[in-house]
């Protein structure tokens, strides 16, 4: 069965450090992030970013998220892996449930998703689950 989750994650912590900085601005960076999600998931997450940005600013991204959480009263969790850009204060992701990743009530859960952030650190998020 393939159900749609929506909602909303606010970010709680944000810590970056560059590992490469260049003279013209770009630099790569490691993120270490928590979450807290709410809406059709509700839950916390933990993720990680590698980070790529241009001496404009902008960036590509990827990352593995851990989201501990409950969807309509089941509880467990899963990891997602994430490809992503930040362009014009924006930042945006397509991601997809790892194979097999699925914890408790969440073993054999497959799907895809993505999100694009607003402001103060919050996102919306719409996840196609197969469960």
């Amino acid at each position: 069965m393939t159900t749609r989750l929506n909602g909303l994650f606010q970010i709680t912590g944000w810590d970056e450090t560059a590992y490469s900085e260049n003279d013209d601005g770009s630099k790569q960076t490691n993120a270490k992030i928590t979450q807290n999600y709410q809406g059709d998931i509700e839950g916390t997450s933990e993720l990680q970013y590698l980070m790529s940005y241009t001496s404009n600013g902008s960036a590509v991204f990827v990352g593995i998220e851990t989201i501990f959480c409950s969807i309509d009263g089941k509880s467990g969790g899963f990891v997602i892996q994430h490809n992503g850009k930040f362009e014009a204060g924006v930042a945006s992701s397509n991601f997809s449930i790892v194979p097999d990743s699925g914890k408790d009530a969440f073993v054999g859960i497959t799907g895809t998703g993505s999100f694009t952030s607003g402001e103060n650190g919050q996102a919306s998020y719409t996840i196609e689950t197969n469960t």
